[in-house]
């Protein structure tokens, strides 16, 4: 899982004002929005921003909602993984995430190219690896010194784990193994999806920004739904019980989940704000969030996501779009109607501060705290307890002392002149 993935999204007083209705109940263009819309010269070359994508330009700011989701998703996954019998289909937390990323990279991506006429994929590149690999080298780290300085169980010999997952490679391996997964891995098995998220970036924004230099905005749109249902055709191809690992593990049978966001970020981007697609697409999207997100519980309850049962082969060949589906219906009632019951829910102060400032360091930390609070011998009846107040300890100390002050030093690097 992304990480779960987080934005590292500036909040303006233009992009919170493009959210806000006139009397009219229309969304209204904010002054600093309606000047980038005006052509202008940057290095020599004349561009308009928001060529093609109007509302892209609203893009800069946070959307709640989806910050709340997020804390959601990564409790959901915490609580599968420290009590599977609770909820069997938890793991779909990661699905859930995987949408999100998709869209808010996509989204980002979208603002910057309708601002400026183009992408800068060093700079994109650069706050990525600020934002995600330093708090996974933190988790690293500890692991390390556990295994050099104590003879617990769970840390022993936990190279080739920490190696994976540093280098983003654990997906890849773990797809290889048709069996049970190595426990060369177990420690930090869980940074599968933290690779499956890295190499899809390595893959989609170059791809995005040639398609936007080159085609126009519908064709944009069809590109990325046209790549978004080849991993369903894939999966068809390849699936047989053995290939199960294979399956879960892959960028190119996951990208799906990631595209499935990015498409709905494109859609929104294209639409502008008086155009009456984009009100159908909020009308129904808000009609139909509730749906999808009590679809999505039920897996979560009820859907078994290990093991072979009769839900493995429908889930692990149409299941993943289908989530990926429901999943970005979710976000675009959470996005494009801000003021309904659901958005308001998944806005409440404690989910957003989660969801925005913790829950990837509690994706990255929950794992090997588990096996620790195990070596240390708690006892099975506080072992959920202690784990997850150790993983939020953990979390608030990588928030504090590594990620936000990194991600503060990138943009001070980023604004400053020349």
């Amino acid at each position: 899982m992304d990480s779960p993935p987080t934005a590292d999204t500036r909040r303006g007083a233009d992009s919170a004002a493009a959210h806000l209705p006139d009397r009219a109940g229309h969304h209204t263009t904010p002054p600093g929005v309606a000047l980038a819309l005006l052509p202008r010269r940057i290095e020599g070359r004349l561009v308009r921003g928001g060529r093609g994508f109007p509302s892209a330009l609203r893009a800069d700011g946070r959307v709640r909602g989806v910050d709340g989701l997020r804390a959601l998703a990564v409790a959901v996954v915490i609580v599968y993984h420290l009590e599977p019998g609770l909820l069997p289909g938890g793991a779909l937390g990661v699905d859930v995430f995987f949408t999100i990323s998709g869209f808010v990279i996509t989204r980002l991506l979208l603002a910057e190219y309708a601002r400026t006429g183009d992408v800068a994929m060093r700079s994109f590149y650069w706050r990525r690896w600020v934002r995600l690999v330093p708090a996974l080298l933190a988790v690293c780290a500890v692991c390390a010194v556990l295994a050099l300085t104590t003879g617990l169980p769970s840390f022993d010999a936990p190279w080739v784990a920490i190696a994976l997952a540093a280098t983003f490679l654990m997906n890849l391996v773990r797809a290889a193994q048709p069996g049970v997964y190595s426990s060369d891995t177990s420690l930090l098995s869980h940074s599968w999806s933290l690779s499956v998220e890295e190499q899809f970036y390595l893959v989609w924004p170059p791809v995005l920004v040639l398609l936007l230099r080159r085609v126009g905005a519908r064709t944009v749109l069809l590109c990325a739904a046209v790549l978004c249902l080849l991993p369903l055709i894939w999966r068809l191809i390849l699936w047989n019980p053995t290939a199960a690992h294979r399956i879960y593990n892959g960028v190119d049978t996951r990208a799906d989940q990631l595209l499935a966001g990015a498409v709905l970020a494109i859609l929104v981007a294209r639409l502008h704000a008086d155009d009456p697609r984009l009100a159908a697409l909020r009308r129904w999207s808000a009609r139909l969030a509730w749906p999808a997100l009590g679809v999505l519980a039920l897996i979560v309850r009820y859907v078994p996501m290990t093991g072979t049962s009769a839900w493995t082969m429908p889930w692990y060949t149409v299941g993943f779009l289908v989530a990926a589906v429901l999943s970005a219906t979710v976000v675009a009632a959470l996005e494009l109607r801000p003021r309904t019951w659901l958005s308001r829910g998944l806005s409440l102060a404690p989910l957003v501060w989660v969801g925005r400032n913790l829950s990837y360091g509690l994706y990255l930390w929950h794992y090997p705290l588990s096996r620790l609070v195990s070596d240390l011998g708690v006892s099975a009846a506080w072992h959920t307890t202690a784990t997850i107040a150790a993983s939020l300890a953990a979390a608030t100390a990588s928030h504090y002392l590594i990620e936000k002050p990194l991600t503060r030093r990138a943009r001070t690097r980023a604004h400053r002149p020349g």
